[in-house]
């Protein structure tokens, strides 16, 4: 498994719950949707689980790259 993979996986979670939130808040506040309670929430959940893939595969890079920033500054001398 490479890092991009094990960095996604760990991220998927909490990816998934923000899109989640976002969605269900949508639904909650938006009368039209409101109406359709029973249909929306489950359109929500499908699109939160199917978007936060991509999402995080996206994510893990940026994250890695910024601690690879941040150990690189440590590793220079203090002089430089």
């Amino acid at each position: 498994m490479t890092n991009r993979t094990a960095i996604s996986l760990l991220i998927y979670g909490m990816v998934q719950g923000v899109l989640f939130g976002a969605g269900i808040l949508a639904v909650v506040y938006i009368p039209a949707l409101k109406t359709h309670a029973a249909l929306s929430i489950p359109v929500v959940i499908a699109a939160s689980v199917a978007a936060a893939i991509p999402l995080s595969w996206k994510i893990a890079p940026m994250m890695r790259a910024r601690r690879q920033r941040r150990m690189a500054r440590r590793r220079e001398p203090a002089g430089a």
